[in-house]
């Protein structure tokens, strides 16, 4: 009787944090080159009662054992790399990648950063950077007199300058990860290598397939808000459900409880 009980509250537990994981994808609906994250589960150690091919008679084993299981636990969360639905700016520095690859970020303490989020700004160096001041990787720098940025799939800025020459300012290159769910997210669109990642493989956008960059556009979030509505709803039944079993359980006990001979 007390397995049910305790069965049933790691399922309640496992359903909350389903809940929670729920509620950051659509928190994130519209940050731009969020990726959705899918939280998995796995059952809990079983109790033996009878092995699987136990012998039942001189002649006979048992064809199935007896196991009751203990419950369930939180196990892992993965996050889905898919592309989201492509939004076109009318910002020159709005580059989204269409296909496979990651926008390289130096950040504050040295390291690099990566993400998808490609709605860059420029600082009062005329750098390319992010929302948070952070500089693209490799750094280009925009000259102050420049008319019009161009950035080319595969990675090419280029100014266009008052006397109608064109000066090439650099190469944005991508890299991608043989394990991209494995990358450590740390917030503001922001990802770091890890151990389960892989290290980064730098290369040319549009080429060896890497994602071709598209100016003046933005990745949208690829979370599908109907399917997180209808996960919500079935966590929160299942949550309902679990907690209907310790009613149960708790109600058998009482019962056990109050038995006189």
């Amino acid at each position: 009787m007390l397995i049910s009980l305790y069965s049933a509250a790691t399922g309640m537990n496992a359903e909350q944090s389903r809940l929670d994981i729920i509620a950051n994808n659509l928190s994130n609906v519209n940050t731009i080159g969020y990726k959705t994250v899918r939280a998995e589960f796995q059952d809990l150690l079983y109790q033996s009662m009878k092995e699987a091919g136990s012998p039942t008679a001189q002649n006979s084993v048992l064809p199935t054992g007896l196991y009751v299981g203990h419950g369930t636990r939180f196990s892992s969360t993965n996050r889905i790399f898919t592309v989201g639905n492509i939004e076109e700016t009318n910002h020159s520095l709005d580059v989204a990648i269409m296909g496979d690859g990651f926008f390289q970020i130096q950040l504050q303490d040295g390291r690099i950063g990566y993400t998808r989020d490609g709605a860059f700004k420029m600082d009062a160096t005329g750098r390319i950077v992010t929302s948070n001041g952070l500089v693209l990787v490799p750094n280009i720098v925009v000259p102050e007199n420049a008319m019009a940025i161009s950035i080319s799939p595969d990675g090419i800025v280029s100014a266009q300058l008052p006397d109608d020459t064109v000066e090439n300012l650099g190469n944005i290159t991508t890299v991608r990860f043989i394990n991209p769910s494995g990358l450590k997210s740390i917030g503001s669109n922001l990802f770091l290598q890890s151990a389960s990642s892989g290290a980064p493989i730098e290369g040319i956008p549009n080429q060896d397939g890497f994602g071709a960059l598209q100016q003046s556009s933005i990745e949208k979030s690829n979370v599908d808000v109907v399917k997180e509505m209808v996960n919500m709803i079935v966590a929160q039944r299942s949550y309902d459900i679990n907690s209907k079993t310790i009613n149960s359980a708790d109600e058998m006990l009482r019962t056990v409880a109050g038995l006189k001979r």
